[in-house]
């Protein structure tokens, strides 16, 4: 692609999403994300007003009165990005590419992080680390992130979710918010997830193209893999190939589901033919209220 292409593909994207961040996602994301990082200040006598919850059971007790805990909020957060960039994203059937709506959500997380003054960083991976952008601040680090993602080409075809996740961990110390963005098509990353979410707050974004959920009736055709080359002719007119597939796709998405509520994990689902866009938004909302 060349640079003007690109630029001006760069340049249209942060105006398209320019409205979600400053309209819906800059109060969603400082309530839901800044209210978090909190850091223990000191002790004082209660008031009316304050939250019970944040009582010192011990101190009261010594003091035979209500004190409270008073905490700081952090100033300084660091969002990271682990965007999957392996063959399977490259499909769409609803006008778009998983792809473009993965760029399009990493833009929005970034920009919504860039505008509350925190750092910014994404893993680019396939079955390998095919890029490290460490986190930082700014307008133009947020820009420099959407470049990549919009002109990256990855070097090859699979997925390693875990091998993202354990890079995750070596490179970033610091509790992060992590969202990692994926169609999760692969296997094998239970215990790299368990691990990452504890040590950071992990948002699993699972990009769904419907058309990957049915086989249509259109006879027999050839399918080919888009991570491993393999090709297989199946026969789309047996009602009982069709059934057997379906059952296959929503076992894979159960288990998905499963995991992620087993590692007490947040998880937000993205279908390509819906508004991309509405499910994060009821994400912020709902944890907004939760929290």
């Amino acid at each position: 692609m060349e640079t003007k292409e690109l630029l001006k593909k760069v340049r249209q994207l942060e105006i398209r999403t320019r409205g979600l961040v400053n309209q819906v996602f800059s109060g969603e994301y400082h309530s839901v994300f800044k209210g978090r990082g909190m850091t223990f200040s000191e002790v004082r006598e209660y008031q009316m007003g304050d939250d019970i919850r944040t009582i010192d059971w011990n101190v009261t007790a010594r003091f035979d009165h209500p004190y409270i805990k008073v905490f700081e909020e952090e100033r300084e957060l660091t969002v990271m990005l682990l965007v999957d960039l392996s063959g399977s994203q490259f499909f769409g059937s609803q006008g778009q590419l998983k792809r473009d709506v993965a760029v399009e959500l990493s833009a929005i997380l970034a920009f919504s992080a860039m505008k509350n003054n925190d750092k910014v960083g994404a893993i680019l991976f396939s079955d390998q680390i095919e890029k490290f952008i460490p986190p930082r601040k700014g307008r133009s680090h947020a820009l420099r992130i959407v470049r990549e993602l919009i002109s990256f080409e990855p070097q090859r075809p699979a997925t390693s979710i875990k091998t993202a996740l354990e890079y995750l961990n070596q490179v970033q110390k610091k509790r992060s918010i992590v969202f990692v963005i994926s169609d999760f098509m692969d296997q094998g990353y239970e215990a790299a997830l368990r691990i990452a979410g504890k040590r950071h707050d992990l948002i699993g974004i699972s990009l769904l193209d419907p058309r990957e959920n049915e086989l249509p009736k259109v006879g027999l055709i050839t399918f080919r893999d888009a991570e491993t080359g393999q090709q297989r002719w199946v026969d789309t007119s047996s009602a009982a190939v069709r059934s057997a597939y379906q059952a296959y796709r929503r076992s894979t998405r159960e288990t998905r589901r499963s995991l992620f509520i087993k590692a007490k994990l947040d998880a937000v689902e993205v279908r390509l033919d819906q508004p991309t866009m509405k499910p994060l938004i009821d994400f912020f909302r709902l944890r907004e209220r939760r929290w």
